[in-house]
């Protein structure tokens, strides 16, 4: 860090110095840091208007969580980075999982895009790299459900 930190954060992310016997609490008679009242930030915060209101998030039907993953996949990445993909997607789910599971995992990624779709299909050993069959419908279904995309 370029500043000097004041805090009871002890031996987390970035300690390069411990701490040592430094009690980790306020007030305490060892030195430690201390509210400085005078350089307190505001943590007040208006809004224009005045108005301020706090709503759950409403899908819409033109919302898509796989186009812009589509696009990375298929214009962005590299014939390797694609293989590497598929070999991470397909080594993630290979070990100890379901084959019902494996089934959404292949669903999911085809929304992506259908070509890695099927590339992950074949990865994970499901027949020739189709989704056909009921079990691959019904996977699916419950990943377009859960994308709010049925």
């Amino acid at each position: 860090p370029k500043v000097e930190v004041h805090s009871y954060n002890k031996d987390a992310s970035m300690t390069y110095h411990h701490a040592g016997a430094q009690p980790v609490y306020a007030p305490n008679s060892h030195g430690g840091p201390q509210a400085d009242p005078q350089n307190a930030a505001d943590l007040g915060w208006a809004v224009a208007g005045g108005e301020l209101g706090r709503y759950a998030y409403e899908k819409h039907a033109e919302d898509d969580d796989f186009g812009q993953p589509g696009t990375l996949y298929r214009e962005v990445m590299s014939d390797t980075d694609r293989a590497h993909l598929v070999a991470n997607i397909a080594g993630h789910a290979s070990d100890r999982v379901t084959a019902e599971t494996q089934s959404r995992v292949i669903a999911y990624w085809a929304n992506v895009d259908a070509q890695l779709g099927e590339r992950v299909a074949a990865a994970l050993g499901h027949g020739n790299g189709s989704s056909n069959g009921p079990a691959s419908a019904q996977a699916a279904e419950l990943v377009a459900q859960r994308a709010n995309r049925a």
